[in-house]
């Protein structure tokens, strides 16, 4: 997992390396992260269930906001070379951490892939996999290892990664991606920073639920002839239930997944969540539910009852806390 280093890199990394050792009182998880940075320059992080050896990145490329949001929200943007960013995407001056955008390269507005990240040498390529990386595109950890390029996976995204599962609710990986990345950037106070931060945010949430039965709730990706929607493993369903609803389809092991208009409808959801991105706006998916004969008579559609989440607010990133704060507060006023 070693990388070709640049003499400023390494001067870079031995600076870090002194004012981290000079930080930390051996003793603690941090402290171990330093003594074994010190002595070998690597540290070692599970990428998903597999345990891998780091250098310190200098030319970290992400695929998608939800991978470039986790690294500025750590202030890593000077580690950052830049972002692939796919057409589907809302825009990057969107982002809470737009400014961030603006000090690296836009890389690509296509699907990421390996050629991509060689140009760009590339010393870290941050993304999900079979979101980013997939097999059928010739982008994959296993592919990037044999080229000497590190890369680091979303946990949320771990579910069934072939031969290194792993598997937590998806507001537990995003908190691990974050500690995670920290450990392999060597920032890890920062990270437990905004990780607590964030798990004050949703705890404040939480002690607001309504009571009562939670409120049905159906995710509407996209999708007419069978409709695409959030099973259990992905960020929407901790979204939907800690604001105090429910998910019809979060009895679903899988991450984003087709269901049938029939099990919707049975399901009589109280709230239709549209994922807003790409091409098709939120109003024009909302106009089909409204005429389509699957969901016309729905109980959310009859009522108007829509609230549209913002894809970087659905997919595994910090502005999952963003979107859950909002759906929480749309949840109370349907109680009130």
């Amino acid at each position: 997992m070693r990388t070709t280093t640049t003499p400023a890199a390494v001067r870079r990394r031995t600076a870090l390396g002194s004012a981290l050792a000079a930080a930390l009182v051996l003793g603690g998880c941090g402290a171990e992260v330093e003594q074994d940075a010190k002595e070998s320059g690597e540290v070692t992080v599970k990428r998903c269930g597999e345990p891998v050896r780091y250098t310190l990145p200098e030319r970290a490329v992400a695929y998608e906001g939800g991978s470039a949001d986790k690294l500025f929200a750590l202030g890593l943007t000077e580690h950052v070379h830049g972002y692939v960013m796919p057409p589907a995407n809302p825009p990057v001056s969107e982002s809470p951490w737009a400014s961030e955008y603006a000090k690296v390269k836009m890389l690509s507005d296509d699907l990421l892939n390996k050629e991509v990240v060689v140009e760009a040498k590339a010393d870290l390529v941050v993304a999900g996999w079979n979101s980013g990386f997939k097999d059928e595109r010739g982008i994959t950890p296993a592919i990037l290892d044999k080229l000497g390029i590190q890369s680091f996976m979303h946990t949320e995204s771990c579910f069934n990664y072939p031969g290194h599962p792993e598997r937590m609710s998806p507001f537990e990986a995003l908190y691990t991606d974050l500690e995670r990345l920290g450990r392999i950037f060597r920032v890890e106070k920062k990270a437990a920073d905004v990780v607590e931060g964030m798990k004050q945010r949703v705890a404040a949430v939480e002690a607001k639920a309504p009571a009562g039965d939670p409120v049905p709730v159906f995710l509407y990706d996209s999708g007419t002839d069978q409709p695409f929607t959030a099973g259990n493993q992905v960020p929407p369903n901790d979204i939907i239930a800690k604001a105090g609803a429910r998910n019809v389809f979060d009895g679903l092991d899988e991450r984003w997944t087709r269901v049938n208009w029939e099990s919707v409808a049975a399901a009589e959801p109280e709230v239709v969540i549209i994922l807003d991105y790409g091409d098709l706006p939120a109003e024009k998916k909302i106009d089909f539910l409204k005429k389509s004969p699957h969901t016309r008579e729905l109980p959310a559609v009859r009522k108007n009852n829509f609230f549209v989440l913002d894809y970087n607010e659905g997919i595994s990133g910090p502005r999952n806390i963003d979107g859950l704060e909002k759906f929480a507060a749309y949840v109370r006023e349907l109680e009130g």
